[in-house]
């Protein structure tokens, strides 16, 4: 959810549980200013917080020129001081998969370990050697968080644009989806690059807006049903929770360009999804 209207945002998604207390919504109203100025960001969004059994990790979104490729992400305990995630590179969200699990702990410099055995040799010569892989905390909070957007980052149609310079930025025009629209899960696209866009057919392409339509719908989720669309406060806000990252919630008022979303949870997915639907 956008900085700039983090109070009225929070009040949209507090049915969800999604709250903050007074003195940290206080705080990241004012540090989030800072953190966008000190480096130089266009955009700087609340992404959310993940819950640890000793301190809670508070994350914040910068983003750039394009809003899809110049991403950087920050943590922060207090609200105030923040620091810098390391990018999420194929290797490590690798590592982290193999090597984390269960509950965050809290701890940044906090080691996860595994202990593998690998054989080498055949039959009776054969040597057994014992191999320990590390990973620490702050990468898995990384990993944990480019995972999230790439699963069930949404945005409405429409509020984003590809340029002719292939640059993903807001759509200055956005006027917000009418109230047809926003009870259709077509309405709403992944905020990542798409993966099951290529696979449609010719005639189907055929009908997209490449301007607009560059982005993989959510109708489109296996497995289906892991999406649940509702309108709160008396229906003048739309509300979807993903079901496969539980605690990340998307909100927009239709007729305004007021959209975003936020992720308050454990960090950890819900793999029995689809023996749950």
């Amino acid at each position: 959810m956008d900085s700039n209207l983090l109070g009225y945002s929070l009040e949209l998604v507090a049915g969800s549980g999604c709250t903050l207390n007074v003195e940290k919504r206080t705080a990241l109203e004012t540090s989030l200013v800072i953190l966008k100025k000190n480096y130089k960001f266009q955009r700087v969004l609340f992404w959310g917080k993940i819950l640890g059994l000793k301190e809670d990790y508070f994350v914040a979104q910068g983003r750039g020129e394009d809003e899809m490729e110049d991403k950087k992400n920050l943590y922060s305990f207090n609200c105030i001081d923040w620091f810098l995630l390391p990018p999420a590179t194929d290797a490590l969200i690798d590592l982290v998969s193999r090597v984390t699990k269960g509950r965050f702990i809290g701890d940044p410099s906090h080691v996860y370990e595994q202990l593998e055995i690998h054989r080498q040799g055949e039959g009776e010569g054969a040597v057994e050697e014992e191999v320990v892989t590390t990973v620490n905390e702050e990468n898995r909070l990384a990993v944990t968080v480019h995972l999230i957007d790439e699963d069930v980052s949404v945005v409405p149609r429409g509020a984003f644009i590809k340029n002719r310079r292939g640059l993903v930025q807001m759509n200055r025009s956005f006027g917000g989806l009418s109230h047809s629209e926003v009870a259709k899960l077509d309405s709403f696209l992944h905020f990542s690059k798409p993966k099951n866009l290529k696979k449609k057919s010719i005639l189907e392409m055929g009908e997209l807006n490449p301007a607009l339509d560059f982005l993989d719908v959510l109708s489109d989720d296996i497995p289906k049903g892991s999406w649940s669309l509702q309108f709160e406060c008396g229906s003048k806000v739309c509300v979807l929770r993903s079901l496969l990252w539980l605690g990340l919630t998307f909100y927009h008022v239709p007729m305004t360009p007021l959209h975003g979303y936020v992720y308050i949870g454990d960090g950890n997915k819900n793999l029995d999804l689809p023996f749950m639907l």
